[in-house]
């Protein structure tokens, strides 16, 4: 086991001492399921143990600032069951569950069933989560950023984050213009399409953001998010390194896929996918960069000083403003 960062045991005292808080008033261990994915052969199962007054048959969710507060559960097991086969397998330092198991699951949605195997709870009900098998004979899909990018935001100013995070609920969220019909255009137009929504929010916020995408009418979807705090190496989680290495673990999953790369021109999208197109040409189908407008640009800090990497690569890049724009786009190069 790797030593761990100070900053990670201090919290891990922290983490113990309210878990053992918890428990003296009652609380139980409950898995919060997230959407996975996988292929012929195996699938990713993701979710998280968190402590709640009771387990609860339906799908549990913790909306809003509680998800912050709530009380996760560190190296905890869970039983994950596909078909018939059970597999026990173990949650990390803050509850997350994030495990490849061997399936032999179908394409198209399908569910897992996930428990948690604490002492205190082993006789709680399952809960269902949902997971995307990708067809072997599928060949396009989509990774696409969120903050900006579906969802009109200005993560990167302090203040508007916290209230973005804490106080607002998904109705009260902006979605870009366009978007939505541009990614439904995307999937009618790529039977098979898989849609894999990669951000570097906390999986606090993962129930709020599937409900906004769902009531926008966003492609249905797995979410690829973080655990903010102390890592084992370092004192907060790098956002920018998770997405690199989730475009990596999905070149190497899906070798046969290429990859639609959308993001904004506020953050490191640019940079990010740039760098990725050029390790991988043959994994990019293009790259679409929506452009933040000037208000949007003040608020989020500024466009990024990417270079141009258009000119490196024979990836096709394009940009717009909104999804109508890079529709536009998309048609001339012969993507839509």
């Amino acid at each position: 086991m790797p030593i761990l960062h100070r900053a990670a045991r201090i919290e891990d005292r922290i983490q113990e001492f309210r878990e053992q808080r918890a428990r003296k008033r009652g609380l139980l261990p409950t898995v919060i399921p997230y959407a996975g994915y996988g292929a012929p052969g195996w699938v990713r199962v993701l979710g998280r143990v968190m402590l709640t007054r009771e387990p609860r048959s339906s799908r549990p969710s913790v909306r809003g600032w509680r998800s912050f507060t709530s009380v996760a559960v560190n190296d905890v097991n869970v039983i994950v069951t596909i078909g018939k086969t059970e597999h026990r397998v173990h949650a990390d330092r803050g509850g997350v569950i994030d495990v490849r198991l061997k399936s032999r699951l179908s394409p198209g949605w399908r569910t897992v069933t996930i428990r948690s195997d604490d002492p205190e709870s082993a006789d709680g009900p399952a809960v269902e989560a949902p997971v995307y098998i990708v067809d072997g004979d599928a060949h396009f899909g989509i990774v696409s950023d969120i903050d900006d990018t579906v969802m009109v935001t200005a993560l990167p100013r302090p203040f508007l984050a916290a209230w973005n995070t804490f106080v607002l609920d998904e109705h009260a969220r902006t979605p870009t213009p366009g978007m939505a019909v541009l990614y439904d255009r995307l999937t009618k137009a790529n039977p098979g399409t898989t849609t894999i929504y990669l951000s570097t929010g906390a999986w606090n916020v993962a129930p709020t953001l599937s409900r906004f995408l769902g009531r926008n009418l966003y492609p249905r979807g797995p979410l690829l998010l973080t655990d903010w705090g102390p890592t084992h190496d370092r004192i907060f989680r790098s956002g920018r390194q998770h997405k690199v290495e989730s475009l990596a673990r999905l070149a190497t999953e899906f070798p046969d896929v290429k990859w639609l790369l959308i993001g904004d021109d506020g953050q490191h999208d640019e940079e990010i996918y740039g760098e990725f197109a050029l390790a991988h040409p043959d994994k990019v189908r293009a790259v679409a960069i929506r452009q933040l407008s000037s208000g949007e640009a003040v608020l989020a800090g500024g466009r990024t000083k990417a270079e141009d990497y258009s000119s490196r690569t024979e990836v096709p890049w394009i940009y717009g403003p909104d999804g109508a724009a890079i529709a536009s786009e998309l048609e001339r190069i012969g993507v839509l």
